[in-house]
């Protein structure tokens, strides 16, 4: 399995509930690499491209003014099978079904305040990660990379 990259971000629920040193935590304790990190506030253009694929459900308009209501934290993670494996660390997008253990089955209770946004396919994560980030990604090496790698 390659290397690939994945778009997390912490949606403002947990920004504002204090939850991003704990999420942050989870991912290096897998042993995954932070390539890109950055608070910020979204503007609704770039909230409702991200969402782009979800404008003809009923509830994209609500999810759009809920993503822009506080800062987020956007990050990328690099690692082997990160976006499949990022998706097991935060869990089934309805918090009721998601496992203890995981970030919703552990912080979330409701759909539409579940803490955290993760890609789904590689494919996503590139997209997304360039309506994010562009170019600006860290490129560096962890000293414990062969404590984590074979």
């Amino acid at each position: 399995m390659a290397t690939e990259q994945s778009y997390i971000m912490i949606k403002p629920d947990g920004v504002q509930r204090g939850l991003v040193g704990e999420i942050i935590k989870r991912f290096e304790q897998r042993g995954y690499t932070l390539r890109a990190l950055k608070l910020q506030s979204v503007e609704r253009a770039q909230a409702e491209k991200h969402y782009a694929d979800l404008s003809s459900k009923p509830f994209f308009p609500a999810l759009v003014d809920y993503i822009i209501s506080g800062p987020v934290v956007a990050m990328v993670w690099e690692g082997k099978g990160v976006v499949a494996t990022g998706r097991k660390i935060i869990g089934a997008t309805n918090p009721l079904a998601s496992e203890p253990g995981t970030i919703r089955g552990d912080f979330a209770i409701e759909v539409g305040r579940n803490v955290i946004h993760g890609s789904d396919t590689v494919e996503n994560a590139q997209k997304e990660i360039a309506l994010w980030f562009g170019e600006s990604l860290v490129d560096w090496t962890p000293a414990a990379k062969p404590w984590i790698y074979e």
